[in-house]
């Protein structure tokens, strides 16, 4: 997917540290893509690299080392890794993380995982299926302004823990998703305490930054307002 220079822009000004990654799900590797040279320990690390600048593919066995993760983006688990993630499941609910009801509706990918593909959202080559923005709570609230303007927001929805999750949500739902990510998370892609998260369907990607340009007058007109109330 290529940006206009009106939409390169457009996220200029919405100011993010970290570029927009472009993720699709595909039967075969996009040309011109290398595969990831070393396997991360989570499937959200993928996130960080892409979100620097990097562009590359990753196999099923490139996510399996976090049980969750592999779980949500539909890796087909060996009964040694499915056994894992009962296990790993199973420490969640004795600390009260989750409630063991919550696990079966965690939600996934139903399609086998083959090969998924990464990039900042700018340089991606190929369509995305899911666009992962990460941002500060003002910029979040822009762009979820921007995708309920796009249509693609309705629900409001927000998601907490495991963060992986809301991308199969928001492929299911064909619908933005926002996440306040997980601890896991967290610590695999840097996420900083005063980040989070919106995913937004890929093929809604281009009328969101439609919309951005107007959520970002709008909101630069309407703050100066509010500030000249209070002297």
């Amino acid at each position: 997917m290529s940006l206009t220079d009106q939409q390169t822009a457009i996220l200029t000004n919405l100011g993010l540290t970290n570029a927009p990654v472009a993720l699709a799900f595909v039967e075969t590797p996009p040309i011109g893509l290398a595969r990831i040279e070393r396997a991360q320990p989570a499937g959200c690390g993928y996130w960080r690299e892409a979100s620097q600048g990097r562009a590359f593919y990753t196999t099923a066995d490139d996510h399996i080392n976090c049980p969750v993760g592999a779980f949500t983006h539909g890796v087909a688990l060996s009964d040694a890794q499915a056994q894992e993630l009962r296990s790993l499941a199973g420490t969640m609910i004795e600390l009260k993380y989750l409630k063991s009801e919550e696990v079966a509706q965690i939600p996934h990918r139903p399609d086998p995982m083959r090969f998924a593909a990464y990039a900042p959202l700018a340089g991606a080559a190929f369509d995305p299926d899911v666009v992962i923005f990460r941002g500060n709570p003002r910029q979040i609230m822009l762009l979820s302004e921007a995708a309920r303007a796009a249509g693609v927001f309705a629900a409001g929805a927000v998601m907490g823990r495991p963060a992986c999750a809301m991308v199969p949500q928001t492929l299911n739902a064909e619908s933005a998703i926002a996440s306040v990510g997980c601890i896991g998370n967290r610590v695999y892609t840097g996420l900083s305490d005063d980040e989070l998260y919106i995913t937004v369907p890929g093929g809604a990607v281009g009328n969101l930054l439609e919309q951005l340009e107007t959520v970002l007058a709008a909101n630069a007109a309407l703050e100066e307002f509010h500030r000249s109330r209070i002297g």
